[in-house]
């Protein structure tokens, strides 16, 4: 809800200030009731970003990427100015 809608219902713009801040400390404690991952959740994160990795290195090495890198960086550095 907009602070302006809060200010249109008559609370005046202390009452919507003081809505506002309650809402936004709350939700912040909200956010601290969640510390962090867990073991397993660091683990599972570490094997897909080293699944990822692995994917991402046999494609960029593939014949195909290569070729079309070597030429682009070729043509960029054979363009005239």
């Amino acid at each position: 809800m907009a602070v302006k809608t809060l200010v249109a219902k008559d609370w005046g713009r202390a009452g919507a200030r003081t809505w506002l801040v309650r809402r936004l400390r709350a939700a912040r404690r909200a956010g601290r009731r969640d510390a962090g991952m867990s073991t397993s959740e660091y683990a599972m994160g570490t094997i897909a970003a080293c699944a990822f990795a692995a994917v991402l290195y046999k494609i960029v090495t593939s014949e195909a990427v290569s070729g079309a890198l070597q030429s682009t960086i070729g043509r960029a550095l054979d363009a005239p100015f």
